[in-house]
């Protein structure tokens, strides 16, 4: 069985560390002022990779909080997987140049995909699709618009791009420890050949072994932790070890 990675969430509001409740940027809680120090710490907890989103970026449509990236990147070394903003190639690049491991592009996958295969076709393993979807159907420009499109239907598109990974996320679970979506995530782990991330509702230990039971004989590879961890619902240590027991 493919080892589960699970992903603590860095998502970046006006500089800080912040966790919404189904998208809602008025529905914001600061939870760190020094995005640096808050990714060390995960890195020192154990975690292998981090999950870091530009929100205001993801409304704006280009970035926003590059400096708070920056401070992520200069205290870790485990990879960072970036989105919120990036819309272009120009951008793209420029991430993937300053140290990002791997883009993720939401609003602009399902609005140019082209750029998708463009840019995996320049940066082989380094693109990432986000699909944040609405009850099953596509959202874009930071949740705050939903398409008609089904978002198994969205990531069948980039079945033969070279994506790295599809991240699919609930928006009406994000943020409130309701559990995963695991029979979306499911569907779509076994419609796509291309790796699958499950993101929004994590909320306890249980979740995340609901998940590992689910994985099996799919497509799901990683979980995106983020509330959980915050709020001391999720203890590192026992979310690392869960997975790291799933052998070769």
């Amino acid at each position: 069985m493919t080892r589960l990675i699970p992903y603590p969430a860095i998502d970046l509001k006006d500089g800080k560390c912040v966790r919404l409740r189904r998208g809602e940027m008025d529905q914001a809680t600061i939870y760190a002022a020094d995005p640096g120090a808050q990714a060390r710490a995960w890195q020192d907890a154990g975690f292998r990779w981090l999950h870091v989103v530009d929100l205001n970026g993801a409304f704006a449509g280009h970035p926003v909080n590059a400096d708070a990236v920056q401070a992520i990147l200069n205290k870790i070394s485990i990879p960072v997987q970036l989105g919120g903003g990036i819309r272009d190639m120009a951008g793209i690049r420029a991430w993937l140049d300053s140290g990002v491991a791997r883009v993720i592009l939401g609003s602009a996958a399902a609005k140019n995909p082209p750029l998708v295969l463009q840019a995996c076709k320049a940066f082989p393993g380094r693109v990432a699709v986000g699909i944040d979807a609405r009850d099953g159907f596509a959202a874009t420009e930071g949740w705050a618009e939903t398409s008609s499109m089904p978002a198994v239907d969205l990531a069948l598109r980039f079945e033969d791009a070279g994506v790295s990974a599809i991240i699919y996320t609930d928006i009406g679970r994000d943020g409130m420890l309701t559990g995963l979506n695991l029979e979306q995530t499911v569907t779509l782990a076994t419609r796509v050949t291309t790796p699958v991330i499950a993101s929004g509702g994590v909320g306890s230990l249980a979740d995340l072994a609901a998940l590992k039971d689910a994985a099996a004989g799919t497509r799901i590879e990683g979980v995106i932790i983020g509330r959980a961890l915050y709020d001391g619902r999720v203890n590192p240590a026992e979310a690392i070890g869960l997975f790291s027991d799933e052998g070769p």
